[in-house]
């Protein structure tokens, strides 16, 4: 009977191991999958909240105009009610990073909970349009891990940002890694400007990854093409 109940425990011993060698692999390639269907049942619900945000906010769709001063106050007025009018944990805008097959909605926070939902946006920062820092952050191994493979963008790289006034395409410009106690990549240098940052490296959180990302286009909702920001954000 004791070598029996030995080779059963022995057994378990095995098929635990092999268990946890298993999702060990799964982090590292892809990442925590029961974590991962949490942020799925979060981001369903955002998406929803989302859309609705798209048709159901009075005056999104701006009357166009083509003089760059007057658009770039058009887009940053629309863009400051939006932001005043979020709550924490609500759906900000839809982030997609094509290199990274990311299409995530942001959330409106970057505390622990927020986070579990989706990539957040710092409070303190803006939102595209305002013409300051827009600061996310995001998971590398769990809750759906939207920026795992942050180290893998290069410049040049798209990314766009979709709000119920416009959509914004900005590309990398290059990025930066600063201990986890650096504050002041959290202040905005005073002009348009989108970070991604993610811990670093993956499984730990003593560093921080931060991607940086200039604004190259914005297509105001109810226009037909896309507007340079060149002169409209400055």
């Amino acid at each position: 009977m004791m070598r029996r109940l030995a080779r059963i425990a022995g057994t378990l011993m095995i098929v635990a191991g092999i268990g946890a060698l298993a999702w060990a692999v799964a982090v590292w390639q892809w990442q925590d999958p029961f974590t991962a269907v949490v942020n799925e049942l979060e981001q369903r619900g955002l998406e929803q909240d989302f859309e609705r945000s798209l048709t159901g906010r009075p005056g999104a769709a701006l009357a166009v105009s083509s003089d760059a001063r007057e658009l770039r106050a058009q887009l940053a007025s629309e863009a400051k009610a939006w932001r005043k009018q979020l709550g924490r944990g609500d759906a900000v805008a839809r982030l997609r990073i094509p290199a990274l097959g990311v299409n995530e909605i942001i959330v409106n926070g970057t505390d622990t909970d927020t986070l579990k939902r989706g990539p957040g946006r710092y409070l303190k920062s803006a939102v595209p349009g305002e013409g300051e820092l827009v600061y996310v952050a995001g998971h590398r191994t769990t809750y759906g891990a939207p920026f795992s493979r942050i180290d893998r963008l290069k410049k040049g790289d798209r990314v766009v940002v979709e709000l119920p006034y416009a959509t914004y395409e900005y590309r990398i410009t290059g990025y930066r890694i600063v201990d986890d106690t650096e504050l002041s990549v959290l202040r905005s240098k005073g002009f348009e400007q989108l970070a991604l940052q993610a811990c670093h490296p993956r499984f730990f959180a003593t560093q921080r990854w931060i991607t940086y990302a200039e604004p190259v286009g914005v297509t105001p909702t109810g226009a037909d093409s896309v507007t340079s920001l060149a002169a409209s954000l400055g």
